[in-house]
């Protein structure tokens, strides 16, 4: 299926999720390793990571704490301005074709040109997420958010991790702000089908096996963007 199969005349909200839908994989990793590296003094609190990986496997397996746990280890206590100078730089490597599917990029300018709305939907933080909507042109993002103390990271999360249930939400909350605007939803992991169901339209991109089985029990269609 190419871009243009997925576009109707009516306007729609389109809702992308971002790692491994748009882009060619993570992209909290990566931020978070290119941050440690740049200061050499953050590495010597990675242990705290050991601790945080058990408690995700014995204690229920909660990826928003694990990930709270993971972003402080790097970066928690740090200023606001070295980290959004970061991000900034991040996001720049990233590149409109580096980090992106050419046909996650061909899909999103169908959607602009038929005048749809761009909404992005992440569980990556909002320490640099929506400088990616920015750059990629999404009139709204909404992504996992993390608490600040003052000017300082603090790194427990503000909201909840929007995955799963949460996108659901966040999916069920955009209805009265596009009254009558039917959402086709575009994800690419098991998670995503929880919210991409309740979607108007859902297509699973570049999904593994096991999501796309689960997707075709859901009669939800699957299409790879190289």
């Amino acid at each position: 299926m190419n871009a243009s199969t997925a576009i109707e005349a009516t306007p729609h909200v389109a809702l992308f999720d971002l790692d491994g839908t748009l882009t060619w994989r993570d992209t909290l990793m990566p931020f978070l390793t290119g941050y440690a590296l740049r200061h050499p003094a953050r590495l010597m609190r990675l242990w705290r990571l050991g601790p945080a990986l058990i408690e995700y496997a014995v204690r229920g397996r909660d990826r928003g704490r694990l990930k709270s746990r993971v972003i402080r280890a790097v970066m928690g206590g740090d200023c606001r301005a070295a980290i959004d100078a970061w991000a900034e730089s991040f996001v720049r490597m990233l590149g409109p074709r580096r980090a992106f599917r050419p046909g996650a990029l061909a899909a999103l300018e169908a959607h602009r040109t038929a005048g749809d709305h761009l909404v992005l939907l992440s569980a990556s933080p909002d320490l640099y997420v929506p400088l990616i909507g920015r750059l990629l042109g999404f009139e709204r993002t909404l992504c996992t958010e993390v608490l600040w103390q003052g000017d300082r990271l603090d790194a427990a999360l503000k909201t909840p991790n929007r995955r799963g249930e949460e996108k659901l939400r966040c999916l069920e909350a955009l209805r009265p702000q596009y009254p009558g605007v039917p959402i086709v939803a575009y994800g690419n992991s098991g998670s995503d089908l929880v919210h991409m169901r309740r979607a108007d339209r859902a297509i699973l991109v570049n999904g593994n096996a096991a999501a796309r089985r689960a997707a075709a029990k859901a009669g939800i269609p699957a299409a790879d963007w190289t």
